[in-house]
């Protein structure tokens, strides 16, 4: 039985007798025995956790490999029952700090850990069904490796600022599958025998940058190349690709069996498809995942979450939360999707609503939206593109006069939602229900928390009646690392 279908089936159980049961007793159910953790067995993960953050490895005779491995996978020391348990200690803290704001403890800033207290219920974190190799997109860095060599593609450690980063293959890194290796090899494979030198710093020249690699659960495999074209002219770029074509369509590269080649030509760290075009270089266009039972297409760079059997189980966690399993036989309705990416949230929620209106910053992820809805025969889905900030008021003052239920979901990068977007969901008085999935609630998004939450304010326009948190479920998107993505259930 899928983790997906056995969530779904159980949360109208847990709205209930679990609601009933934290009212009555103050305590808080979780759905695993990683919260039950004796005090002894915590100690010991406290422990465990001490070391490994004060392992002066930088200074220990450890080899490049686990100094790497230290830095991008910090808890892949640990089982994976005890990166659990570390995880829910960790979001409950966090989660404490909104329970405190909305009780009046100081605004949410504690004199004490011990004084926070959890006011609604945390689901213990669902885990992740694959934990090794999980990644679907990886992103590969260039400058110089242990051995000096400025062409070394891997991993840095360091930093710019004290001048001492190292770049080092990440061949043993848990969390990346062996395609993303094996492109990663045959690309600093490419750029050694290259006469063009890698560009390390702008200003220093070089050409040769970074190389991302994307994958999805069938096996195809997407390479996207970064170049800097400094002063070569729009003939020599030609030839150097053709050159990168061969190499991974003819030469020693063929063996990664490519199904994509993208190349982009930049002089900005980074910028989008509209500043400066992702061209295809060889293959297909796109990739397509499956999520929920829906195809979801991929471009070069669209976003889709890294971890694909883990993002099952996040969307159907914000499914249910958003439109619960129980309330099924009632359809209707509108889901308002903001910060949509490609659609994926609304597409697998489109069956359990009237309408579905996903706005979107990046017009090639509303490209993909639309083709996605239209994949999947999907004909209750609208993708707007356009800043959130900018597009939800006029939306909403449309919906106003609509009429029909409102519930709203956001999906916002670790920055948060723009002031803005809160001030127009906090006062459309028909929202009675929203889900905040964060990556980073310790983060901006504590501060978009205490906006939906807190008591009317006319400095700051929130004249809306607050919403309150009724529920949390974390889900580990990112094993062997200390991250993983919260759903919060706002009501009112």
């Amino acid at each position: 039985m899928s983790l997906v279908a056995t969530h779904s089936r159980t949360f109208p159980i847990f709205k209930g007798l679990l609601l009933h049961s934290w009212r009555k007793t103050g305590q808080l159910f979780l759905s695993h025995d990683t919260s039950e953790v004796d005090q002894k067995n915590t100690e010991t993960l406290k422990k465990k956790m001490r070391k490994t953050r004060e392992k002066p490895s930088w200074l220990e005779n450890v080899s490049w490999e686990e100094k790497l491995a230290d830095v991008v996978t910090p808890l892949w020391r640990l089982s994976y029952d005890e990166q659990l348990q570390i995880k829910q200690k960790h979001q409950e803290k966090i989660l404490s700090q909104v329970s405190g704001y909305i009780s009046g403890d100081n605004n949410g800033h504690f004199s004490s850990p011990t004084d926070r207290k959890l006011v609604f219920p945390v689901l213990s974190i669902l885990p992740s069904p694959v934990r090794d190799g999980y990644r679907n997109k990886s992103t590969f860095s260039i400058n110089r490796g242990v051995d000096g060599n400025p062409k070394t593609v891997g991993f840095y450690i360091g930093t710019g600022r004290q001048r001492n980063i190292v770049c080092v293959n990440g061949d043993h890194l848990l969390n990346m599958p062996e395609k993303h290796k094996l492109v990663a090899r045959c690309y600093q494979d490419f750029i050694r025998q290259s006469a063009l030198e890698p560009c390390l710093l702008f200003h220093a020249g070089g050409h040769w940058r970074e190389l991302t690699v994307r994958t999805n659960a069938v096996g195809q495999t997407m390479a996207i190349v970064y170049f800097h074209p400094q002063t070569l002219s729009p003939e020599e770029v030609i030839t150097h690709k053709s050159e990168l074509v061969d190499y991974f369509t003819q030469g020693p590269g063929a063996i990664c069996q490519l199904d994509s080649l993208f190349f982009q030509e930049s002089t900005m760290t980074r910028c989008t498809h509209e500043e400066s075009p992702y061209q295809l270089l060889h293959g297909l266009p796109h990739m397509y995942e499956e999520v929920l039972g829906f195809k979801i297409r991929i471009s070069a760079d669209a976003f889709f979450q890294v971890n694909q059997a883990a993002a099952q189980v996040l969307y159907g966690t914000v499914r249910d939360l958003c439109i619960p399993p129980s309330d099924i036989s009632r359809v209707g309705g509108t889901l308002l999707d903001v910060c949509c990416g490609t659609g994926a949230i609304g597409i697998t929620a489109s069956p359990r609503v009237d309408r579905i209106i996903g706005i979107e910053l990046i017009e090639q992820a509303v490209k993909d939206a639309r083709h996605n809805a239209a994949l999947n025969n999907i004909r209750n889905c609208e993708f707007i593109a356009g800043k959130a900030e900018v597009v939800l008021p006029e939306v909403m003052s449309q919906l106003s006069s609509a009429g029909g239920g409102l519930t709203a979901v956001v999906n916002p990068a670790r920055a948060g939602l723009h002031y803005r977007v809160v001030r127009a969901l906090r006062n459309h008085s028909d929202i009675r229900r929203l889900v905040y999935v964060s990556c980073k609630p310790d983060g901006e998004a504590m501060r978009n928390f205490r906006e939906l939450c807190c008591a009317p304010d006319q400095k700051k326009k929130l004249t809306g009646e607050p919403f309150s948190p009724t529920l949390a479920v974390p889900v580990d998107m990112f094993p062997h690392t200390p991250h993983c993505e919260v759903v919060l259930l706002f009501e009112r």
